[in-house]
């Protein structure tokens, strides 16, 4: 078992000081868990292909799933990548923050960082220690999300260290994350952007600066056999707890809560083991001791900053199922919903 060092950050001290190690462990071909706005990344340099092999081993990361080249400041992006004028406006708008752009590689990015692809996701954090710790590291850092692969995404240090602890050198503990979901990933095509993975820059917000926004088929459609994904999450299983998940949505608004409420008062009285993730207004008719809540029903924000936090916590339980409610697909929601269709295998469940 590797050596892992945990590494916490005070915010009252300087940064650098405090991620040197760090930095000097990217740099020679090491791999470090560290904190961004959305979730924990665990980054080796996007230089070495090496290091890209080890993310994947640590991970247990099918090497077609591509990894994505953070880097420091959004005009880096043009030493990895080739950029045009839709790629200057995005990130203008959006950068640093939880963007991905996803942009014909040039050569210096190994074929082992992007799943053999001739693209490459970029991506500039919005977090301070993330940024940091690409400045001092002098490389660009290539980092899916610091968790074993089919498990929820990491948005604490301890999750880091509950699934990488021994596999990894370096873990960041920078607290929790903001937002709680990966960064959208957006594919230009001339004048038009695809959405290949949807966070917290929603197909709204990217509207106002391209007009022309369509939704790739893999965000609420499982990706056929054979189909190479384009961004990380589009393929396999993610983001899922050791129980079965089902989701739970309804054809139409009306009524859903009281239906909702009753279908769970039904499973609970079949199994009072049940899981149930559902919003706070309804645990007050619900009386099982593995009942958890994401917030208000119209509180998006919460849905996606607790929503991997909650699906981890039932692997702490006995449940051996997990029924879980769904909000709106609009904004913010689109990716919620996509994370959670990834985590319950597509299995919802119409009531």
């Amino acid at each position: 078992m590797m050596k892992t060092k945990i590494v916490r950050i005070d915010y009252q001290k300087p940064l650098a000081a405090q991620l040197t190690e760090a930095a000097e462990i990217l740099r020679a071909g090491g791999l470090a868990a560290f904190p961004t706005e959305t979730v924990y990344g665990l980054g080796g340099s996007a230089l070495d292909g090496d290091a890209a092999h080890r993310i994947y081993a640590a991970k247990g990361r099918p090497s077609d799933n591509p990894l994505i080249v953070h880097v420091a400041k959004p005009s880096d992006a043009e030493k990895y990548a080739v950029t045009n004028a839709l790629y200057e406006k995005l990130a203008r708008a959006f950068m640093p923050g939880p963007l991905t752009v996803v942009l014909p590689k040039r050569e210096n990015v190994p074929c082992s960082v992007t799943g053999g692809l001739t693209t490459v996701g970029i991506r500039c954090p919005g977090h301070p220690v993330a940024r940091e710790l690409i400045r001092l590291a002098g490389v660009p850092i290539a980092a899916p999300s610091a968790n074993l692969s089919g498990k929820p995404s990491p948005t604490a240090a301890r999750h880091c260290i509950d699934d990488l602890f021994g596999r990894v050198d370096c873990i960041i503990d920078g607290g929790d994350s903001e937002v709680g979901l990966e960064s959208t990933i957006v594919k230009i095509t001339g004048d038009t952007l695809t959405l290949l993975r949807p966070g917290a820059i929603t197909p709204e917000m990217l509207k106002t600066v391209c007009p022309s926004v369509t939704i790739d088929e893999g965000v609420l459609d499982r990706l056929p056999d054979g189909v190479a994904p384009q961004a990380p999450g589009m393929k396999y299983r993610h983001y899922a707890p050791r129980a079965k998940v089902y989701l739970i949505r309804s054809a139409q608004d009306d009524g859903f809560d009281e239906r909702a409420i009753a279908f769970l008062r039904e499973r609970l009285t079949e199994s009072p083991d049940v899981g149930i993730l559902c919003f706070d207004e309804y645990a007050p008719h619900l009386s099982g001791k593995n009942v958890l809540t994401f917030g208000k029903k119209d509180d998006e924000a919460a849905h996606s900053h607790l929503l991997f936090d909650r699906l981890r916590r039932f692997d702490e339980t006995d449940a051996e199922a997990i029924y879980a409610t769904a909000g709106s697909t609009s904004g913010i929601g689109l990716a919620l919903y996509n994370r959670m269709l990834k985590a319950s295998g597509y299995t919802v469940l119409i009531i």
